[in-house]
């Protein structure tokens, strides 16, 4: 098996930077797992209970990143309900700069090595046709109940911030930010609306102390009777002035009364107060799970990407 070294901080603001580099001439080729958002809520939210099984690897040119591998190997969840998941599989993000498009082969034999006699999977994005055919070369294959009708590829969907509509929220409802209503409240509701879930106040703190965290872009609704109802969390990307919600969630027992759409409009408000002129969100694209993306169409967002989830059994 081939040795690698743990994933830290300073590696994910690398990381970030390539984002930052292909966002701005080759968006539609950011893997959904590799964006600037979901790089800092997926490390910031797990580096503490589950850093000690990332491995990962990183390629340069001229003293700049251009590729990069994480591998995410098993472990064991706990969730919020109690339960136990143990992961028995490895997973892959990663991103390779289309000007170096060539090292995907590189990426590919570390995470074969990296997670030998282990079932792998990986999200490369569907419109990389170079890549998905190296992936197959490999012997990677599609993984059919990830793209099935109930399955969990997902879409990245876009808009502008001209044309904002206003949002109206329920009598008695309120916005607030994470700033303001504290971290208690900013984990409540993120737990509210992913239970069962591993996040934690812990969780939180991770995220609160990556650089690109805004606690002022932490927008929740408070409900009336003190309830913390809906979240979202921005990530402003002022090279690129664009802005991507993630996570996007409602409390089950506030849902259907137009608090995520009142949200998001709130949240594009706001980002481009910031300085954003565009923003992203990635959701579930399957046909059965269409609650998530008729809320974001619903607001303006159009698909501009998916993601083609691949599979290899173990060796």
């Amino acid at each position: 098996m081939v040795t690698a070294e743990l994933l830290t901080a300073d590696d994910v603001e690398l990381m970030q930077g390539l984002a930052q580099r292909i966002t701005a001439t080759r968006p539609e080729l950011v893997n959904s797992d590799a964006s600037y958002g979901e790089l800092a809520w997926n490390w910031g939210r797990g580096h503490a209970a589950d850093g000690a099984g990332w491995r990962r690897r990183l390629w340069f040119s001229d003293g700049e990143l251009v590729a990069w591998g994480w591998a995410q190997l098993p472990r064991r969840v706990r969730r919020t309900d109690g339960s136990v998941k143990d992961v028995t599989g490895a997973y892959l993000a990663h991103q390779v700069h289309p000007e170096h498009a060539g090292l995907v082969d590189d990426v590919i034999t570390w995470f074969d090595a990296t997670a030998e006699n282990l079932e792998r999977t990986v999200l490369p994005c569907a419109g990389d046709e170079f890549a998905l055919e190296r992936w197959a070369a490999h012997g990677y294959e599609t993984d059919p109940a990830a793209l099935g009708d109930t399955g969990s590829w997902t879409q990245l969907t876009e808009r502008d911030l001209v044309d904002i509509e206003e949002p109206v929220l329920p009598r008695g409802f309120r916005f607030r930010t994470a700033d303001e209503a504290g971290p208690a409240a900013a984990v409540e509701a993120h737990v509210h609306a992913w239970t069962p879930t591993s996040y934690t106040a812990e969780a939180y703190e991770g995220v609160r102390r990556t650089p690109a965290y805004r606690g002022d872009l932490h927008i929740l609704i408070e409900a009336p009777d003190g309830t913390m109802a809906a979240s979202a969390i921005l990530w402003l990307d002022e090279v690129n002035e664009t802005v991507e919600f993630e996570p996007v969630g409602t409390h089950p027992g506030y849902r259907r009364l137009g608090l995520g759409r009142a949200m998001m409009l709130h949240g594009l408000h706001r980002a481009r107060a910031a300085g954003a002129r565009h923003a992203t969100v990635a959701c579930l694209g399957a046909p059965g799970h269409p609650r998530a993306r008729g809320l974001y169409h619903g607001v303006g967002f159009r698909e501009i990407s998916r993601d083609a989830p691949l599979l290899k059994i173990a060796d």
